[in-house]
């Protein structure tokens, strides 16, 4: 274990990091203990309710997750950190919603990849704490492991986990990124956020498919943000008509959440939306190539999702928007160059323009 040998008050040192974090772009810093008995408990009722889906990764390690001294042996402390995320040259998101010729991109992923530049400032201000302090065993994660970032962030006072399972901070709402910095170092410990949701249920009335099944219980499997980013196969027909336009994550609990009256815009320009996504045109993205989903999205976080589920998730944002002799002809169109499981989408897109084959000759296209 690393010692820390320095003359300042445990005040002073959490200033220092305060203002270190700062100048990395970081917004806030907190330092919490390793001890995760309680999220651990909550973690294992989540899985054996079967919210996770298909997320085997959220009991693949163990009890990695919930014992940070595994993952990392030595570590005593994590540092936690968030960055705002929320762009200010963006179309306001209600508008999009609202606008079913168009797709709607969760903001987080509007512009690059946030998991890299995390890491690497997380990295820069572990390097600046041993030049300052002193050398000390760490490694830093954005998730990118079996990290417990929320349960961390909320010990370390960063916020408090909303009950729509975000985490949320009275000053700045809850559009931010965390990261962590795993260390033997023992430093002194930020205090822990009180929970301050009261009565109020905004985000649990408006999720559109009911997925927030109780306050701070979301059933993933019922997610749009799991169903457009995390699921691989076809998705549930139960959901599709209530997906709206969301090719790409959801935002309505935050939207509607009194917290993010007082969100902060970000000021990193890699956060800025890339090819107009903040308000994209779903027949112009449904044109893409591969290659120009590739190459467009390169560095975006989008990407991950691969191009099948991409065309995917707009087949169903194009059968939930208003019938069009264009939306009816791209559709068609694509059947005869895709996969099976994206025709099954844009076949059930079809099917919802059907009174429309009969005003406009399509009569076959489902023959």
């Amino acid at each position: 274990m690393s010692e820390i040998n320095t003359a300042l008050t445990e005040i002073d040192l959490i200033d220092d990091l305060q203002m270190w974090a700062k100048s990395f772009g970081f917004q806030q810093l907190g330092i919490s203990d390793i001890d995760l008995e309680h999220a651990g408990q909550s973690l294992k009722e989540w899985v054996n309710a079967g919210f996770h889906g298909d997320m085997d990764y959220m009991v693949r390690h163990g009890s990695m997750r919930t014992h940070p001294e595994q993952l990392v042996p030595g570590t005593i402390r994590v540092i936690s950190v968030r960055m705002d995320y929320l762009p200010e040259q963006t179309t306001e998101s209600w508008r999009v919603l609202n606008d079913d010729n168009k797709g709607f991109v969760s903001r987080y992923a509007l512009g690059r990849d946030y998991h890299k530049l995390m890491r690497k400032r997380l990295q820069k201000l572990a390097q600046k704490i041993e030049a300052e302090i002193t050398d000390m065993g760490f490694r830093v994660f954005c998730d990118s492991a079996p990290v417990m970032e929320k349960a961390l962030a909320q010990k370390a006072g960063l916020g408090w986990v909303g009950k729509h399972s975000n985490i949320l901070n009275r000053e700045h709402g809850s559009y931010f990124f965390l990261g962590e910095i795993y260390t033997d170092l023992p430093l002194p410990l930020t205090e822990a956020t009180t929970e301050h949701c009261g009565s109020c249920v905004a985000c649990i009335d408006i999720c559109p498919t009911k997925a927030i099944v109780s306050p701070y219980q979301v059933d993933a499997r019922r997610c749009i943000s799991y169903l457009t980013i995390e699921l691989r196969d076809a998705i549930p027909v139960e959901f599709r008509p209530m997906m709206g336009n969301r090719i790409y994550g959801c935002d309505d609990c935050q939207l509607v959440c009194p917290w993010n009256k007082f969100a902060h815009i970000t000021q990193e320009n890699d956060f800025l939306p890339k090819h107009g996504l903040d308000a994209p045109d779903l027949l112009e993205l449904f044109a893409w190539t591969e290659q120009e989903f590739l190459t467009k999205l390169e560095g975006s976080p989008i990407r991950r999702i691969g191009y099948e589920c991409w065309l995917r998730n707009i087949a169903i944002a194009l059968g939930n928007a208003t019938s069009s002799n264009a939306i009816v002809s791209a559709l068609t169109a694509r059947l005869a160059d895709c996969t099976d499981m994206v025709k099954e989408h844009i076949e059930w897109a079809l099917a919802q323009h059907s009174s429309h084959f009969s005003e406009v000759g399509f009569d076959h296209v489902l023959d």
